[in-house]
């Protein structure tokens, strides 16, 4: 995710925060032209873990079977970069079902 789709992600975050407090009279854009909905960034940052943890694993087994054109020290290092893209992935998934459960419990 770069910084720009974050920025939008806790705008529309903040507007549906100020929306469930009564604080926003009129409903704001749900998303601006050239700006990629929740669930296409969403689906591009999982389908980019996806393809860390693919490439992980072919490394490995490349290394296993004795490829000389991979290190041990590469393989390695794209094990570490799978694990933590696969644990960003998890703790996010736990803080938008900790949102969702906040909001949901918010009294109207």
């Amino acid at each position: 995710m770069n910084v720009q789709s974050i920025d939008s992600l806790l705008a529309q975050m903040r507007a549906a925060v100020a929306a469930a407090e009564g604080k926003l009279q009129a409903p704001a854009p749900s998303s601006p032209a050239g700006q990629a909905d929740f669930s296409a960034l969403l689906k591009a940052s999982l389908d980019q873990v996806a393809q860390t943890q693919n490439q992980a694993e072919s490394l490995e087994q490349r290394f296993t079977l004795g490829d000389p054109q991979v290190s041990l020290s590469d393989a390695m290092i794209a094990m570490q970069k799978a694990n933590i893209s696969l644990q960003t992935a998890v703790q996010v998934r736990n803080k938008v079902v900790a949102a969702y459960n906040d909001i949901m419990n918010m009294q109207v």
